[in-house]
């Protein structure tokens, strides 16, 4: 099961990881709208989530997170410097990876709880993050589409 979820994670996390390689710097400001939020928020606000869930979930206790877009809980207009966001998004590709291969298979059907979604399994909470990045590379997507 490590081996199938880990493949199934890296596959999702395709409809995000592709968009990066074609970003422009001038692109991180772009917004649709009246959207509330830029390009780069949403480049942060993926890399965020994912080490929140490498350390609150996965289990990497000794990994420091600032989640800062989770804190402002809004674009603040700080996110636009692109190699930065590339950087800190590749940290976070890498330590949620590094906590996705370190279980077990017994792992997986173990519980945690936290204040975000309640109690669910490893694997479900996988699927959480699967679908939080999934939709925000959607947004990401239309942003870099049709954003100004």
């Amino acid at each position: 099961m490590q081996s199938m979820n880990i493949h199934l994670w890296l596959e999702a996390r395709t409809r995000f990881s592709n968009l990066l390689g074609s970003i422009s710097k001038d692109d991180v400001h772009k917004r649709i709208g009246d959207c509330p939020n830029s390009a780069g928020f949403l480049i942060r606000h993926v890399a965020d989530v994912e080490l929140l869930f490498s350390k609150n979930v996965f289990g990497q206790k000794e990994l420091k997170v600032s989640a800062k877009t989770v804190i402002a809980q809004k674009d603040t207009g700080e996110w636009t410097d692109l190699e930065e966001l590339l950087i800190y998004q590749q940290h976070a590709f890498d330590m949620l990876k590094s906590g996705i291969l370190s279980q077990t298979e017994a792992d997986w059907q173990r519980e945690i709880t936290t204040k975000e979604f309640g109690t669910k399994t490893l694997a479900e909470a996988l699927g959480r993050i699967v679908s939080h990045t999934a939709y925000h590379a959607g947004q990401l997507a239309i942003i870099l589409k049709y954003g100004k």
